[in-house]
């Protein structure tokens, strides 16, 4: 099987938990992999190609692309991962504007920058594959989280919309919709659960368990290997799907 071998894959958010997982699964396998996030430390520690760059605003979306370009060649695959969470939302009447704005700025425009400057190369090209990371919050809101819910469920909007303009091209778009997986994300809002309520981190990540019938929650590698797939040129079949990645919940 052809795979991702050979392939250029950008992986935004390649820093850490999802991100870091598929970065370090499609290298392994034989593609070029260019991780992009903010924090020059965490790419460093990967030990992958990596870039800096604000990935919420439009500057730093044509830069993370451009240098993937110079360096390792065309863009063949894009996992558009990166994004904000919900720790630090309060319920929609006490919702302060700019944390909306952020959200929307970071997990929404920033993948719309992004996808209208890769898909162009891919279309010329006649092969893509894009694989956007929602969360099975982007079907079911969560509590306490208008701007995070509401990014999530637009992240599939422009999923879907890609998948129909980039279709005649040989380009799939898809998206995975991680149920909990103990990522740093995670685990900030685990602390402020823990703390609004007076627990402990370990009971909110007990509940959290408890949501799935194996007791546990997903992993980082788990995720990975179910993007991987749908990055590779076996996954032709495939495009415009919502995977949930949640061991058998709807949560």
């Amino acid at each position: 099987m052809a795979g991702v071998k050979g392939r250029v894959a950008l992986i935004t958010g390649g820093g850490r938990g999802i991100g870091r997982a598929t970065a370090e699964l499609l290298a392994t396998r034989g593609a070029k992999v260019m991780c992009v996030a903010r924090s020059k430390q965490e790419l460093a520690d990967v030990g992958l190609d990596y870039s800096v760059a604000d990935l919420g605003r439009p500057e730093g979306c044509a830069h993370a692309v451009a240098e993937t370009e110079q360096r390792l060649g065309p863009i063949d695959i894009f996992v558009c991962n990166h994004g904000v969470g919900s720790a630090h939302e309060r319920v929609v009447w006490e919702q302060q504007p700019d944390v909306w704005n952020e959200t929307m700025r970071v997990n929404l425009e920033g993948p719309f920058h992004l996808s209208r400057l890769v898909v162009r190369g891919m279309v010329e090209r006649r092969f893509g594959r894009i694989v956007y990371t929602s969360s099975t919050a982007g079907l079911i809101a969560e509590p306490a989280g208008s701007a995070y819910n509401s990014s999530k469920h637009g992240l599939l909007g422009l999923m879907r919309s890609v998948s129909v303009d980039g279709g005649a091209y040989g380009i799939t778009a898809n998206a995975v919709l991680p149920g909990w997986v103990r990522t740093e994300m995670a685990e900030r809002s685990a602390r402020q659960e823990a703390e609004d309520r007076g627990v402990t981190t370990d009971q909110v990540w007990a509940e959290r368990a408890a949501l799935y019938p194996p007791g546990r929650v997903a992993t980082t590698q788990e995720v990975a290997e179910v993007i991987a797939f749908l990055a590779s040129e076996e996954s032709s079949g495939v495009s415009g799907e919502a995977i949930r990645v949640a061991l058998g919940s709807v949560w």
